[in-house]
């Protein structure tokens, strides 16, 4: 029968709040340790990174609070919604996260759910320091600026 075709629907759900909380910086990508039901429900869209951060716990990266709604088939087979679930990532990457986190200030938060072409939920995580107000405003400034340089540029 051969390979499976891509479907045209792309799955990325994101953190709209991350980059106006957080300076992001060093990204990693990383697989999940999912259940069948888990996979699916992602697969449809159905999940929220809303609130959603990360943790080193003996050595491996955990993600917490993230939204995995029930998959409608999944009768009592279904998973939990808000539970821990593991990241993959190698032990070098784990260190190196380790490491920055420990400093005052900094945390792990997911920025991008998605589906790869081999078919796999990855996620992508970043280091990031939490804004203070008066950063939020400066970021939002420079947004707006650029925002109005780019359509002055298109008139």
């Amino acid at each position: 029968m051969g390979k499976k075709e891509n479907k045209s629907k792309t799955i990325n759900i994101k953190n709209k709040r991350a980059s106006f909380d957080y300076a992001l910086f060093d990204d990693y990508t990383c697989g999940i340790v999912l259940t069948g039901t888990e996979i699916k429900s992602i697969r449809q869209g159905k999940a929220s990174l809303v609130d959603t951060f990360c943790y080193v716990n003996n050595g491996e990266v955990w993600v917490k609070n993230m939204y995995i709604a029930h998959y409608e088939q999944g009768s009592y087979n279904n998973h939990v919604e808000r539970r821990d679930r593991k990241l993959l990532l190698n032990r070098r990457e784990i260190r190196k996260i380790q490491s920055t986190v420990k400093a005052p200030g900094f945390s792990i938060i997911p920025t991008l759910l998605y589906i790869n072409e081999d078919g796999r939920a990855k996620l992508d995580i970043a280091i990031a320091r939490g804004k203070k107000e008066y950063d939020k405003r400066a970021s939002a400034k420079e947004e707006e600026l650029k925002r109005v340089t780019r359509e002055a540029k298109y008139k």
